[in-house]
């Protein structure tokens, strides 16, 4: 899972943190695009030139899950019914890996193109899926076969009537808080580590709900930052309400 990659992650290498960035475009009609990116790039860097001889990566894939479900069905027939279920609710989502050793990047996200907000709901769900989904240098991609893990966070999306919300919220409380017990050793490599929100909007933001937030100077961009460990143990602090002026 996404959580268990960031704890090894920031043990292997205690002074790198990763940088998250969830990135909304909504049209007039309602319709837009939303993206989740993971910026692994000082993780990377912080490996220098060992990691660069040990692992010689260079890639630039998408994978475009409608596709990707089609030409994997048979090895995705092996997998449980959860993880099925969990795949294919992301038909709508493509996923996007670059990775290069030589110039210590490593970036990868998940997006999609909706009609509706509201189907944007299984983003952070396919944002752990991706981690699964990483090819191998001759850049096939493949499923790979893990025990089911159930979902720990989630977010909905809603906009009516010139409002547009955003809910995160805890799947499962017992995992989650045996993942926050266990981030607790990872606390201090972690600092560095942030979650941002960055909504661009088709008309001018009148209000929202959040103090600290921070606008573009046409006031049509939103964008909020928290800490990735403050966010995760508490979800609720990322939740946004925006209102459009009319």
């Amino acid at each position: 899972m996404l959580q268990k990659f960031l704890f090894l992650s920031a043990l292997a290498i205690t002074v790198a943190s990763c940088q998250f960035t969830e990135t909304m475009v909504m049209n007039e009609d309602g319709s837009g695009i939303i993206t989740v990116e993971v910026n692994l790039n000082e993780m990377m860097a912080f490996g220098g030139d060992a990691m660069k001889d040990s692992i010689q990566v260079k890639m630039d894939t998408i994978v475009y899950m409608k596709q990707f479900l089609e030409e994997k069905k048979d090895s995705i027939s092996k997998l449980s019914v959860t993880e099925q279920q969990k795949l294919k609710k992301l038909e709508n989502f493509n996923i996007h890996i670059k990775m290069d050793s030589e110039t210590s990047e490593m970036v990868y996200d998940i997006s999609t193109n909706f009609k509706n907000i509201s189907e944007a709901n299984d983003i952070l769900n396919g944002l752990e899926q991706a981690g699964n989904l990483m090819p191998n240098q001759d850049s096939n991609t493949e499923v790979k076969k893990e025990e089911d893990s159930p979902e720990v966070l989630g977010v909905n999306y809603s906009f009516k009537k010139g409002i547009f919300l955003r809910d995160a919220y805890i799947k499962d409380e017992k995992l989650h808080q045996q993942q926050v017990d266990s981030m607790q050793q990872a606390e201090a490599f972690m600092g560095g580590s942030n979650y941002t929100l960055k909504y661009t909007f088709p008309k001018k933001i009148k209000k929202t709900s959040n103090p600290k937030a921070t606008f573009s100077a046409d006031r049509k961009t939103v964008t909020v930052q928290k800490p990735f460990l403050e966010y995760f143990k508490n979800p609720d602090l990322l939740d946004l309400e925006v209102e459009l002026e009319k």
